[in-house]
C-alpha cells in the first residue's frame, strides 16, 4: 500500500468517527426544573422534612423557619435554602452549581415560565425577574467571566406582608454587615 493510499485510509477513518468524538453534552444537560418544585411556596414542611430527613435547621424567627436541604446531581450536591412559616413554604434559596452553563438554566427557566419581566445588569452580574408566574415571584441571578454561570435561584409566595423578609432578603442584609 502506498502512502498516499494509506494516508488516505487514515484521514477517512478519523473523518469516520469524529462526529462520535466530537459530541460534548453540557455538564447540567439532564439537571431538571422539576427538582425544584418540592420546595414552591405553599407545599408542606412535613412533606419537605420527611423528604429530606437530613435537613438542617438555620434558624428560626417569629416569621418563621429557615432549612438547609441539599440536592443531588451528579457526582455533586448544592445547598437550597427553605423558608418555612406555619407548616408551608414562603421561599426558596438555591444556590447553584458553577459548572451549570447560563445559557441552558437561562433557556429551561423561558421554556418553564415565559420571558423575564425584568432583566438587569451591573457589570459582570445579571439578574432576571419573572413577577406572579404561578403565583410567585421568580428570581435568577447570574454571572460571567470568561464565560457565563447560574449563581442562585430563588422562588418567593407573592402576596407576603411588607416586614416579612425573605431569604434573600436575609442573605443581602448580612452581606452588609
Amino acid at each position: 500500500m502506498s502512502f498516499s493510499k494509506f494516508s488516505l485510509a487514515v484521514f477517512v477513518f478519523f473523518w469516520g468517527i469524529s462526529g462520535v468524538l466530537a459530541k460534548v453534552d453540557p455538564p447540567n444537560y439532564d439537571f431538571s426544573l422539576d427538582q425544584f418544585n418540592q420546595f414552591f411556596p405553599a407545599k408542606k414542611q412535613v412533606d419537605i422534612l420527611k423528604a429530606f430527613p437530613n435537613s438542617k435547621l438555620l434558624f428560626q424567627t417569629k416569621q418563621g423557619q429557615t432549612y438547609k436541604v441539599y440536592i443531588k446531581h451528579q457526582r455533586y450536591k448544592f445547598p437550597v435554602l427553605v423558608q418555612f412559616q406555619a407548616g408551608v413554604v414562603t421561599d426558596f434559596y438555591a444556590k447553584l452549581p458553577s459548572y451549570f452553563l447560563h445559557n441552558i438554566f437561562h433557556q429551561s427557566l423561558i421554556n418553564r415560565i415565559g420571558k423575564q419581566d425584568i432583566y438587569k445588569k451591573k457589570e459582570e452580574q445579571a439578574v432576571y425577574i419573572w413577577k406572579n408566574k404561578d403565583n410567585n415571584k421568580h428570581i435568577y441571578g447570574a454571572g460571567c467571566t470568561i464565560t457565563c454561570f447560574p449563581i442562585y435561584y430563588t422562588v418567593i409566595k407573592n402576596n407576603l406582608d411588607s416586614d416579612f423578609k425573605t431569604i434573600i432578603k436575609q442573605l443581602s442584609t448580612q452581606r452588609q454587615d
